[in-house]
Order: structure tokens, then sequence, then C-alpha cells
């Protein structure tokens, strides 16, 4: 009977799931489809077809080819990175206030560009790059700091918290000590903006992705695991250090290429994470769906911030005023709950 019990309650969950992925792909082709048709200029959709088939078609072929697509693109490629790379640190250290834009990564990335941007006054390539190198850098001190005895998710997140701050301070720094005339480079970085996407950026983090990703989803199962404990992972056949690492190294990098591409994208990665659980439910896996859910959150948001209002605001804008309530109704939630995702 228990067995039967069981079966059912798997079947269920596994029911849920394809549902909940199925309406999060859904979703997102729609919002996909809607933000090549609409803009300044709204395009039928029998050109945005023409157009994605390699036709000429005048106007629609720069606004929808070389702007609007690869924004779109860009969009989607970077909200699945944030949203892999938030609930993989939220579920390896069991719980939702590790996500890389809370325990400092991307305020690595962020003092970085800014350093070159407004010291150095280096642009495009260069940034992006060096902003990878000091995301993953900060990722590699703060699991140093942490790793004493073992790593604890508490202490780790405690210890991101903390580099965090004395991150933001340099970053207030910078900008306090910028010439008026390289502030606005500075600030379209910081606030997280699709505004200059480009095919560069897109190629960059498609790469990223392609390398990346598959780490992640082959370590699935051992991440799953690792939510209930490293004793219980470590007794089920998990090389508990191992497989940390190496999700540690994919998320952070996913984390790092997504931030150099886009700027931080505010609380992509905290919010991915703990929506799709309440989507899909606790037992299911999480990385498809997060990955889906943060490419539904910065398309839409991205959507929110052109059309919705009088004037056009950076994506990150909108993120941000969304994951602020957020962040306030997690922390309640995760002082009644002990913090699981």
């Amino acid at each position: 009977m228990s067995a039967t019990v069981v079966r059912a309650a798997r079947r269920r969950a596994s029911r849920r799931a394809g549902v909940t992925i199925a309406a999060l792909s859904c979703t997102l082709l729609a919002l996909f489809a809607f933000s090549l048709v609409w803009g300044d200029r709204i395009y039928p959709i029998s050109d945005v077809v023409a157009v994605l088939a390699g036709q000429d078609v005048p106007g629609a072929s720069f606004s929808v080819g070389e702007l609007r697509l690869p924004r779109a693109v860009l969009a989607v490629l970077a909200g699945a990175s944030f949203g892999i790379a938030g609930v993989t640190f939220q579920t390896m250290l069991r719980n939702p206030l590790a996500s890389p834009d809370i325990i400092g990564i991307t305020h690595g990335a962020n003092v970085m560009a800014l350093f070159c941007i407004l010291v150095l006054g280096l642009s495009g390539l260069a940034v992006s790059v060096s902003a990878v190198i000091a995301g993953v850098g900060t990722a590699f001190g703060i699991y140093l700091l942490a790793a004493r005895g073992g790593v604890v998710g508490t202490r780790l997140i405690l210890i991101g918290i903390g580099i965090a701050a004395m991150l933001h301070s340099a970053t207030l720094y910078l900008l306090v000590s910028a010439d008026q005339w390289d502030l606005q480079g500075a600030m379209r970085w910081l606030t997280g903006s699709l505004n200059l996407a480009s095919w560069d950026d897109v190629a960059m983090l498609s790469l990223a992705a392609l390398l990346l990703v598959p780490i992640v989803l082959v370590l699935g199962r051992d991440l799953g695991l690792l939510r209930l404990g490293d004793d219980a992972a470590a007794g089920l056949g998990v090389a508990v250090e191992r497989s940390r690492r190496l999700l540690v190294v994919a998320a952070v990098a996913l984390a790092a290429f997504a931030t150099a591409a886009t700027g931080p994208i505010s609380f992509v990665s905290f919010m991915a994470g703990p929506i799709a659980v309440r989507l899909i439910g606790p037992r299911g896996a999480l990385i498809v769906p997060a990955a889906l859910t943060g490419a539904v959150l910065v398309l839409s948001a991205d959507l929110v911030g052109q059309f919705l209002f009088e004037h056009r605001y950076p994506v990150g804008v909108v993120t941000g005023a969304l994951g602020a309530p957020f962040l306030v109704y997690l922390l309640i939630r995760t002082q009644r709950t002990g913090g699981s995702l």
C-alpha cells in the first residue's frame, strides 16, 4: 500500500512538473514573440517571420533583426543564466538567501567593471572579461573564507553579505570620485540594462551557457541530494566536495558571464529559484524551471520598463522594484521555516 502511495505521489509530482515547464515555455515564447512585434513601430508576424528566415524586409530587417532580436535573445540567455546560478547556490546551501547577487559575487564584477570604465577608460570586451574574472575571483575568495572546517551555508552567506557590503562601498567610492561625463556609462552598467544588446554579447553568453549549463544538468541529481544535507548525500553515493566545487564553479561563471553581458540585473538570481519551487513543488527538479522563470522575469521586466510607463527604464530598475518586497517576504518566511528553499 505504501509503495502504491509513493508511486502515485511521484506521478502527481511529475505531472505537475511537466505542466509547469510547459506553461513557462509557452509564456516565454509569447513574450519573445511580443518583444519582436511590438515597439515604436508594430510589425506584423509575417514580417517578423520573414526576417527570422533571412529575408530582406524594408525597415523590419534592421529594427527586428539588429535591435529587437539580439535584445530578446540576450534577455532570455541572461535570465536563464541568472536563474540557474541562483537556484544552484540556494539548493546547495539550503537557503533562499544564498544567491550570487546577495552574497557578493556580482558585486565583485561590478567593482571591476566600474574600475575599468572610470579609471582605466576601457570599454566593450575588455570590461566584460575583467568583470567575469573579478566575479569568479570574488566567489573563490568567499569560498576559501567559508571553507574552514567544511563549508557551512550560513557561514558562507554571512561572509558573502559582508564582502558584498565592502564591495558596495568600493562601488560608491568609484562613483563619487568619477568625472561627471563618465557617470552615464557607469550607471548604465550598474542598473543592469539591455539597451546596448548586441550579437557579440549574445555570442559570448551563448558560448558560456553551452559550456556551463551541461555541467549543472549532469550534476542535477547530486544537487538534489545535497538538499538533504552533506551526510545524507554522501550516504547516497554523492562525492560531496567534488560535486560542490564543480557546481560552484559552473554557477559562479554563469552569473559572472551574464553580469558581464547585461550588468547586474537585480534580484533575478534571487527570485527565480523560490518562484520555481512554488510553481513546481518542493520535490521537483529545479534547474530547468528556474532557468525558464529567470528568462520570463527578465524578458517581461524589460517589456514593462520599455512600454508600461511614460519614460523608459532599464530592466534592472524593474526587477529591483520587484525584488525588494520579495526579499522582505523571504526573510520573514526563512525566519519561520528555518531557511529551506
